[in-house]
Formats: C-alpha cells, sequence, structure tokens
C-alpha cells in the first residue's frame, strides 16, 4: 500500500541542523511533486518547500529561503529537506506529500522542536 514515512525529527539548539527523510513506497515516486509541509501548534499548515519530479526545480517558503534545501532521491523513492540555521519559529511538525494531477498522499509527520 501507499507509505510516506518521515524521519530524522527531533530537538535542536537555535543554530543547529537537522536533515528530514520521507521514505515512500507503493507508488511511481519519480512521477510525483513533492513537497514539505509544517504545522505548529495553533497554526494552519504551511507549505515549507517543493521538488519537482525529476528533481531540477524547487521552491521555497520566504522564511526557509537560503536555510532549507529540498533534494529528492528517485532511486530511492525518498525525499529530504535539510534544514540549517535553524530558529524557534521552525518548531512545528513537518509533513512531506506527493502530488501528481489531483491525487495527494501524506505522511504522518515529524516533530522538529528548537529550543535552548
Amino acid at each position: 500500500q501507499v507509505q510516506l514515512v518521515e524521519s530524522g525529527g527531533g530537538l535542536v539548539q537555535p543554530g543547529g541542523s537537522l536533515k528530514l527523510s520521507c521514505a515512500t513506497s507503493g507508488f511511481t515516486f519519480s512521477l510525483y511533486v513533492m513537497a514539505w509541509y509544517r504545522q505548529a501548534p495553533g497554526k494552519e499548515r504551511e507549505l515549507v518547500a517543493t521538488i519537482s519530479s525529476g528533481g531540477g526545480s524547487t521552491n521555497y517558503a520566504d522564511s526557509v529561503k537560503g536555510r532549507f534545501t529540498c533534494s529528492r532521491d528517485n532511486a530511492k523513492n525518498t525525499v529530504y529537506l535539510q534544514m540549517n540555521s535553524l530558529k524557534p519559529e521552525d518548531t512545528a511538525m513537518y509533513y512531506c506529500k506527493a502530488s501528481r494531477g489531483p491525487t495527494h498522499k501524506w505522511g504522518q509527520g515529524t516533530q522538529v522542536t528548537v529550543s535552548s
């Protein structure tokens, strides 16, 4: 069945780094645009980054530009989010999403907490 499993979250100090992974199975990963979203307590879910199916095009929210890098390995059916210079306001549950036309698939999320 379709699975998207995020990992790599945790507690990190301000200025630190984390690399999130989203391992997928059950669908043709290389045909899907992938995205990372996040949702902080009491806030709406927001788009963080997207990457095209081939990996050649990425887009980022203004709040993370220059700090986060999204990449994918189509041979491993996995998308990544490298997060550097983390700030307390980056604290949220991070989700990956696969999209192709009207079809969307979500992972269960991984928690990122940035605190001293």
